[in-house]
C-alpha cells in the first residue's frame, strides 16, 4: 500500500520584525492613551510624552534610511564605488567623502562597504573617509535634522560641514600617517552570492538594520525622557553655562547612546535646555565614533585600529563641530 503525504501546511513564523513592526505602530496608535495612563505622575507624564514623541517623530526616517540602505546592499557593489575613485589618494579621500551624500545608511551599513572598499584595491584613507561620511552627510540623515530642528537651518548646514571635515581629516590623516599594518582583522565574506535573489538581499539587510537601528532609537528616546525627569533644572542650567563641559558631556553621551544617524537629531532636539553648539557637537560625534561603530570596526578591521582610530576620531569630530558650529551658527549658542 502506497501511502499518500500531505502537503506541508505553511506556517507564518512571528520574528522580530513582526513585533517590532507592532509595537511602532501600537505607539502611533494609542499615543494618546498611553499618555493619558501614566497622567497621574506629573514626571512619569513629562517622560513619556518625551519618549513618545522622539520615537514618533523619528521613526519614518530611520524606516526610509535602512530601505535605501537595504536597497544599496541589493544593487550597488563596493567595485562600482572603487571605479569611480581618482588615483590620486587625496583626492580619492575628497570624492569618496562626499560620495557619503549619495548613500544613505547608518554606520552599521557603511562599516563592511568601507572594509570591502579596502579589499577592492581603494587607497584606505579614502575608504575610512567614506566610512565616516556616508551616516552623517546623506539626504536622509540632513532632512531629519532639519524636521527635527525646525527655524534653525543653520544647524544642517553646521551638522554637513562638521561631519564632512571630520570624515576629510581623518582620511587625510590616515594618508598621512597610517600603517596598513593596525589593521588586522580579515574580511569575513558575508556577501557571497549564494543564489539569494536581489529582492532577498535587500529584505535582509533593512530588516537587520531596522531592528538593530530600532533598539538604540528606543534606548536614546528612553535617555532623552530620563534626562528630563531625574536631572534637575539647576544642573542642566549650569551645565549650559558651561560651554566647554557642556560639549564634552554631549560628546561623551554620543558615543555611550550609540543611535542611530537617521534618529539622533530627534533626541537632540529634544534636549532644548542645553544651546546648540553642545547638541551639534553630539550630532557630529555620534555617527562617526560610538559603541557600537567601536564593536563593529573590531570585527571588521581589528582591535588594534579601533584603538588608535576611535580616540583621534573622537578629538577630530569635537573640533570640528565646534569649529562649524562657531562659524555657522554665529558663536555658542
Amino acid at each position: 500500500m502506497v501511502e499518500t503525504q500531505e502537503p506541508a501546511r505553511s506556517r507564518i513564523r512571528i520574528g522580530s520584525m513582526h513585533v517590532f513592526a507592532l509595537l511602532l505602530v501600537s505607539a502611533i496608535v494609542f499615543r494618546d492613551q498611553l499618555v493619558s495612563f501614566v497622567g497621574s505622575v506629573p514626571e512619569i507624564q513629562t517622560g513619556a510624552t518625551i519618549f513618545l514623541g522622539v520615537f514618533v517623530q523619528a521613526t519614518p526616517f530611520l524606516v526610509l534610511g535602512v530601505l535605501v540602505s537595504g536597497a544599496i546592499a541589493a544593487h550597488l557593489s563596493p567595485r562600482v564605488l572603487r571605479r569611480l575613485l581618482p588615483s590620486d589618494e587625496k583626492k580619492a579621500v575628497g570624492v569618496s567623502g562626499l560620495a557619503g551624500m549619495a548613500l544613505p545608511g547608518c554606520e552599521c551599513g557603511a562599516v563592511p562597504v568601507s572594509r570591502r572598499l579596502m579589499d577592492q584595491g581603494a587607497p584606505t584613507s579614502a575608504a575610512l573617509a567614506f566610512l565616516l561620511s556616508a551616516p552623517a552627510i546623506n539626504p536622509v540623515v540632513l532632512v531629519s535634522t532639519a524636521v527635527a530642528f525646525p527655524g534653525e537651518p543653520r544647524m544642517v548646514l553646521a551638522r554637513f560641514v562638521g561631519s564632512l571635515a571630520t570624515a576629510w581629516v581623518m582620511g587625510w590623516l590616515w594618508a598621512r600617517a597610517g600603517k596598513a599594518e593596525w589593521i588586522t582583522a580579515r574580511l569575513v565574506d558575508h556577501d557571497v552570492d549564494t543564489g539569494r535573489s536581489k529582492w532577498e538581499v535587500f529584505s535582509e539587510a533593512a530588516r537587520h538594520d531596522l531592528l538593530q537601528a530600532g533598539a538604540f532609537l528606543v534606548f536614546g528616546a528612553g535617555a532623552a525622557a530620563v534626562l528630563h525627569i531625574v536631572v534637575p533644572d539647576a544642573v542642566l542650567d549650569h551645565l549650559a553655562g558651561q560651554m566647554l563641559l557642556a560639549i564634552l558631556v554631549m560628546a561623551f553621551l554620543a558615543v555611550v547612546l550609540a543611535l542611530c544617524s537617521e534618529a539622533d537629531a530627534f533626541v537632540a532636539a529634544s534636549m532644548s535646555m542645553l544651546p546648540l553648539l553642545p547638541r551639534l557637537v553630539f550630532l557630529v560625534v555620534g555617527p562617526a565614533v560610538d559603541v557600537k561603530l567601536m564593536a563593529m570596526q573590531a570585527g571588521s578591521f581589528g582591535r588594534g585600529f579601533v584603538a588608535r582610530f576611535a580616540p583621534v576620531t573622537f578629538v577630530v569630530a569635537i573640533v570640528c563641530a565646534t569649529v562649524s558650529g562657531y562659524l555657522i551658527l554665529g558663536g555658542a549658542r
